[in-house]
């Protein structure tokens, strides 16, 4: 009795032993294969942002950009087919061959995954050249943009970009991890940016760094004696509550970033609500409002941006309640109207820096600037820079929380229009 239950324990031990074994086996084909598939997706990349450095690569890449309109509808098949054999075939067969070398010098089944999927590419270019078929894939796909860019994978939006926006930036095809990595998932080259508070500490040290990035700043301030004119900038002054006048300075501006704000530290009268609300969270959201009307043209949703400076006093405290209430409730707005998806809205959140309205920050201006556009030109939508680690870790939190909230309980400014 005893010798068959010792052998029946080992027939157990010995078939758990094979299902871990298969197991393992299989976790790691799906490793090597993942990972197959991403390296593919960065090769291909990297060879799209040679191409646009090596002169003869450029050559060849060149028929690619050749092919289309505006709008993404052809020029000619024959100028499609061309750039079907000179450059899809060409970059995706020597896709095919890197990938078959490294499968076979790391000899892991899994790596075949990603060969197997550069092959798609190379059979559908094929087909698209040897056929005469104009199918193209969907980041080329006719038609008006619909969608903004986004931040996960790239889109027709992100895709057109390249094409139309800055040959030398988004070279991306499905993730945007390349674009990343080399900081071209936002170019600001050419870009027309408006600014408020352009005057304060952190507005000057931002109109630097655009102009540094060959950017042209509309530099929107109340206090325009205080600007030095600089090549390349042009200065509006403005009042409270005038944002309406604002709009056919706004209506050629790609990006607006809303920097303006006010800090009544302890003060709790009447009169420092009102002010704190006025400054930081209704002129800052009519601001928006008036921008988003802008946003009609056919390439505008790719093209135009609002950045919005709410800074850390949404997760943290700022020693001051007033300031910390108004820049929360335009924190909130900003996620509600993230929702509707009209161009890109991103958020500064900004820690203490040196300026007016906190003369204690730890952070430089110009360090602040700088950060701001690292992370801007690898599109971050959420642009924390803080020295409280904290923060990295709550506001991403929040704004996933805040963001699923809104999306459940409330609808579309689309849908109430059209009930309406």
């Amino acid at each position: 009795m005893i010798k068959i239950l010792a052998e029946s324990l080992t027939g157990i031990e010995a078939r758990l032993q094979m299902n871990w074994v298969l197991i393992n086996t299989c976790l790691q084909f799906a490793s090597w294969g993942l990972f197959s598939l991403l390296l593919a997706e960065v090769l291909r990349d990297s060879y799209h942002a040679l191409c646009h450095q090596v002169n003869w690569l450029a050559k060849w890449h060149n028929k690619h950009h050749m092919v289309y309109r505006r709008d993404f509808s052809l020029v000619s098949l024959k100028n499609y087919k061309e750039s079907q054999l000179y450059h899809d075939i060409v970059e995706s067969s020597l896709l095919v061959v890197i990938l078959t070398l490294i499968a076979l010098l790391l000899n892991q089944m899994g790596l075949w995954l990603g060969v197997a999927y550069a092959f798609t590419f190379l059979y559908g270019a094929s087909i698209r050249y040897f056929q005469g078929s104009i199918d193209t894939d969907y980041n080329h796909l006719p038609g008006p943009l619909e969608t903004i860019p986004s931040v996960w994978w790239v889109n027709r939006s992100y895709h057109w970009r390249h094409h139309f926006d800055d040959v030398n930036a988004y070279y991306s095809g499905v993730f945007p991890l390349v674009d990343k990595v080399l900081g071209t998932g936002l170019s600001l080259k050419g870009k027309v940016v408006a600014l408020t508070g352009a005057s304060g500490t952190l507005g000057q040290a931002l109109a630097v760094e655009l102009l540094r990035h060959n950017a042209k700043v509309v530099a929107l301030t109340t206090n325009p004696e205080k600007l030095q004119p600089q090549l390349g900038m042009t200065v509006v002054p403005w009042r409270l509550g005038n944002e309406a006048e604002l709009r056919d300075s706004l209506e050629k501006v790609d990006i607006l970033i809303i920097n303006h704000g006010v800090n009544v530290y302890t003060n709790r009268t009447a009169e420092a609500i009102a002010s704190s609300y006025e400054v930081n969270t209704f002129s800052a959201l009519q601001l928006m409002d008036i921008f988003l009307t802008t946003v009609k043209g056919p390439q505008d949703k790719a093209t135009k941006e609002i950045w919005v400076n709410t800074s850390e006093a949404e997760v943290s405290p700022a020693l001051s309640p007033l300031y910390e209430l108004s820049k929360r409730a335009l924190g909130n707005l900003v996620t509600l109207k993230r929702l509707e998806g009209d161009c890109v809205i991103r958020k500064l959140i900004l820690g203490p820096f040196k300026s007016q309205l906190n003369p204690y920050g730890v952070m430089s201006a110009p360090q602040v600037a700088r950060a701001i556009l690292f992370l801007a030109r690898r599109d971050f939508r959420d642009i924390i820079v803080t020295i409280n680690p904290l923060t990295y870790l709550l506001f991403p939190f929040k704004e996933t929380t805040t963001w699923l909230y809104y999306r459940i309980f409330s609808k579309s400014a689309k849908y109430n229009r059209t009930l309406g």
